[in-house]
């Protein structure tokens, strides 16, 4: 069994998955992590040093590469990774099992301005201009997001309460 998880940055897909993983005894795999181990390099410094064409294409590359050579796993996709290149299609074509975790502008804002030096799209943003920012984005990602097999909403909720969700779908 293959689970993924999407949505945009900071919607809790790697703490989500790292709970699901653990109740069903499964391995989790945090994509960004991936990318940084097979490259040796962070994503900010990816983004920086060879722009985001180049990752896209090593994120296109690694998520087909992840996609197929394990089995029984949580995978935790980037907020753009469906986005790109064949990344839904690629997606879907391998699992029934795709979870949207859905999250309004306020919450994103408030869960991404603690941390923002850490996202390489929004570091550079002040605060006033990140609900926008989160806006447009979701505007445009949100039919790609919408594709996934399931829609969880994830306002006021648990990260615990969010992975029961996911599991009672499973069944």
């Amino acid at each position: 069994m293959r689970i993924v998880l999407l949505g945009y940055m900071g919607s809790g897909k790697s703490t989500v998955g790292k709970l699901l993983a653990q109740h069903l005894n499964f391995q989790f795999l945090d994509l960004d992590d991936y990318i940084e181990s097979q490259l040796n390099a962070s994503i900010s410094s990816i983004f920086k040093d060879k722009g985001e064409i180049y990752f896209r294409k090593k994120e296109t590359e690694l998520l087909h590469k992840a996609l197929h050579e394990m089995d029984n796993f949580v995978l935790s996709v980037g907020g753009g990774t469906p986005c790109y290149a064949n990344n839904m299609n690629i997606i879907l074509e391998e699992t029934p099992w795709v979870f949207y975790l859905k999250c309004s502008i306020p919450t994103l804002v408030k869960r991404l301005s603690r941390g923002k030096e850490h996202r390489p799209l929004i570091a550079h943003l002040k605060e006033e201009e990140i609900p926008e920012f989160i806006g447009k984005h979701l505007f445009e990602r949100s039919p790609f997001y919408c594709r996934a097999h399931k829609t969880i909403l994830c306002d006021n909720k648990s990260a615990q309460t969010i992975s029961t969700e996911i599991q009672n779908d499973l069944v």
